[in-house]
């Protein structure tokens, strides 16, 4: 159903700007035409249509959701509605704030600023849309299990002394809010407003990583890539986990720089755990949490994710290689 992308591509590439398929410069703009456009699509197209059906969602509801439930369920519960909610990283200040204030455990809070960030449906589909739902559901399935392993280890740590003391004196009390309007209209309404809002945020590095992933495609030796980042090398999951943490994006952003790598036959779980990591421990993500929680905190949590992405990509690299 993409093909039209690619056959976009092939004209503008090969006619219009007259580059040859074998040349690194062909493979590059042509990568880079095909995933712009494909790329851009799924996101106007799926961020409308989830926006449509998840109107009714707030951040209100989702602390909600959550609070009163006992760890069984809720556990479950934040990684889930962490991967389906749009909640960014400014929002991830209020939120954790807002989960505190209801009672809600600092391990539940955690697995959901975990999972929040890292998955997200847009960019599942995306990511099926581009490397297949095998490539998906791996991500997918390892991020819930990081989140609630990750959330429960905090817990067990007892690690609320970590947590800003300003943060527990905070009442913010239940707000009678008025009843969301939930007609057709207004939903039309919200999806519009989504796109504009989600993707107006995003576009930027979404278009930094397909530029990252074209050069790589088309400039990069594939036997380079081999050397430095395929299995042979013990070290090269570490070092992708570390490459992430610099870089400012979401899930959706990285996913060109995924898909050029595993064109380039990088091993899917190192290419898994450099997603992970831009996605959920980035120094800009660090530096919002800062507000919430005490240096040790952040340490830890950053500590323990470091370790679980790096035993991710080393899982997969060994049970898929």
């Amino acid at each position: 159903m993409f093909e039209i992308f690619s056959i976009l591509a092939d004209f503008i590439t090969y006619s219009l700007f007259g580059l040859a398929p074998a040349s690194a410069a062909g493979k590059a703009v042509h990568f880079f035409i095909e995933d712009v456009t494909k790329i851009f699509f799924l996101l106007f197209s799926i961020i409308f249509i989830i926006g449509f059906f998840r109107s009714m969602l707030s951040p209100e509801r989702v602390r909600r959701a959550v609070a009163g439930r006992p760890r069984a369920v809720s556990y479950p519960l934040a990684v889930g509605l962490g991967a389906v909610t749009p909640f960014c990283s400014c929002s991830s200040v209020p939120l954790f704030i807002g989960f505190l204030e209801a009672g809600i455990p600092l391990g539940v809070t955690m697995a959901f600023l975990i999972a929040s960030p890292m998955i997200n449906e847009v960019a599942v589909a995306v990511l099926a849309a581009t490397l297949g739902w095998k490539v998906a559901a791996f991500y997918v399935g390892a991020g819930l299990v990081v989140g609630i392993l990750g959330g429960l280890l905090i817990e067990a740590l007892k690690l609320e002394k970590w947590v800003e003391e300003y943060v527990w004196k905070i009442r913010m009390g239940e707000v009678a809010l008025p009843a969301p309007d939930s007609s057709f209209r207004a939903r039309l309404a919200y999806a519009k407003g989504q796109v504009k809002e989600i993707a107006g945020r995003i576009w930027p590095y979404v278009l930094v990583g397909i530029g990252i992933g074209a050069v790589l495609h088309g400039y990069v030796p594939q036997d380079f890539l081999t050397r430095h980042a395929g299995a042979s090398n013990p070290f090269a999951v570490p070092l992708a986990v570390l490459a992430g943490i610099p870089i400012y994006a979401n899930a959706t952003g990285v996913i060109p720089i995924a898909e050029a790598l595993i064109d380039k036959q990088v091993p899917i779980g190192t290419v898994l755990a450099l997603m992970m990591s831009v996605a959920a421990i980035s120094l800009p993500e660090m530096i919002i949490l800062r507000k919430v929680l005490k240096p040790q905190l952040i340490a830890t949590f950053t500590g323990l994710l470091f370790v679980a992405f790096i035993s991710v990509g080393y899982l997969f690299n060994f049970a898929l290689g």
